[in-house]
């Protein structure tokens, strides 16, 4: 199935290349930069590049393309969520996901890349597994292989290969028993010069970290699990009670998982948290222009909006921007002609603007269209699809573990059109 892997960074190299049948290449990667050269923005390359002999498939996480290499025909989804899987293996084993942590963890990467794809198919890829095959680095551990020669991979067989929960491995035992639930939304949307909604949709996860001693078995139910559509389970929900009851039951692995992912795509459901009021304009044969922007928040229940950024790409035609912020600081790159705006937190009492004047080109045309306004956001404990969890129960086991629940929306793709 995947015959190679190759790592390719922000500037176009190749850092680590990994193969499973044969050897394929690196010249193969060159239809990867064409497509890469032709997309206006990182994140738009193709997920799927046919070429002469092979497939590329990648995903784009931490500036980092991660390219798989096809012979044959699978279904895409099954690859790009295995190379997803990868990043988080990554992230979980050394904290963050970069070219440096990769590059100072070569040994563990490639220990770990032979342990979840066995001859090109997917093998080992739960994290409980993978850390009983393969010990995460530690300084000492590190230091002591570097003296003794030894590796991190284990001598015994994990123990959840043998059993009927593979994804939970035996005799765990915790002092202070806790399961903790997030359930964060990332709303993208797209907002015309009106205020109307073009677009909208929800793409929400629940991620947990249960540390319970023993075998427990726990239900999750929602108040409002109707609103959950196209939903993706971890393989430890019980899919035959979810389907009669709305109840998610299952036996939960050890530690970080992401439980479910979900979509929610009806309009009428998608509520916008935020409005802009905006006012850019651009005179013929005038070398000034005009830029009115305000924020406010919308429907957001009374929680605040926060780590708001704005950014936006204006016309090649602007020299410069003299503008004045009433929160926060801005930048606007003269080479890039990219306006970034950091809002922080905004006060529905005193709603941030930033106004001002940009300096045109002498004798150049009015540009063709206004710029578009992105937009990124947090909103603490609140779910902008109105998703709410019922309860949590355990059984199977006897005592009482400490429950929490912490809700999240932030911004994805969220762009206005002026």
């Amino acid at each position: 199935m995947i015959h190679s892997l190759f790592l390719i960074n922000a500037s176009g190299d190749i850092f680590l290349e990994k193969h499973w049948k044969s050897v394929v290449s690196r010249s193969v990667c060159d239809y990867f930069f064409e497509a890469q050269e032709r997309a206006t923005e990182p994140e738009n390359v193709p997920p799927v590049i046919s070429t002469p002999h092979h497939y590329l498939i990648s995903v784009l996480r931490h500036r980092i393309y991660f390219v798989a290499v096809i012979q044959s025909e699978v279904p895409p989804l099954f690859v790009i969520e295995f190379l997803h899987r990868v990043v988080d293996t990554f992230q979980d084993y050394f904290g963050v996901c970069t070219e440096a942590a990769i590059k100072d963890n070569v040994v563990v990467v490639y220990e770990l890349l032979e342990e979840m794809l066995d001859n090109g198919f997917p093998l080992a890829t739960e994290s409980n597994i993978l850390k009983e095959l393969i010990k995460p680095p530690t300084i000492l551990r590190t230091m002591v292989n570097t003296i003794t020669g030894s590796t991190n991979v284990g001598e015994q067989l994990p123990t959840g290969q043998l059993s009927v929960v593979p994804w939970r491995r035996t005799g765990v035992k915790y002092t202070n028993n806790e399961a903790y639930f997030d359930v964060v939304e990332e709303i993208d949307a797209i907002i015309d010069k009106s205020g109307s909604t073009i677009t909208a949709e929800i793409q929400g996860v629940i991620d947990a970290c249960v540390k319970l001693t023993g075998m427990p078995d726990l239900t999750l139910s929602f108040m409002n699990p109707r609103l959950l559509d196209d939903v993706s389970f971890h393989p430890c929900v019980r899919f035959k009670r979810w389907e009669a009851e709305r109840i998610l039951s299952f036996i939960p692995p050890d530690g970080n998982f992401r439980l479910l992912s979900y979509h929610v795509s009806s309009q009428n459901l998608v509520a916008i948290p935020v409005y802009v009021k905006h006012n850019i304009t651009f005179r013929e044969g005038s070398s000034q222009g005009r830029f009115d922007l305000t924020l406010g928040p919308k429907q957001t229940m009374g929680k605040a909006v926060e780590s708001v950024l704005v950014s936006s790409q204006l016309p090649r035609g602007v020299l410069n921007a003299n503008l004045n912020p009433s929160q926060g600081t801005y930048t606007f790159d003269p080479v890039t002609k990219l306006l970034t705006w950091d809002v922080g937190k905004i006060n529905p009492q005193k709603l941030p603007s930033l106004k001002g004047s940009m300096s045109l080109q002498a004798g150049a045309s009015k540009p063709d269209e206004n710029p578009t306004i992105n937009i990124q956001f947090k909103i603490q404990q609140m779910a902008i699809s109105g998703l709410k969890v019922n309860r949590l129960d355990m059984y199977g086991e006897k005592y009482k573990p400490f429950k929490g629940i912490k809700y999240m929306t932030k911004a994805g793709k969220f762009q206005v059109r002026t």
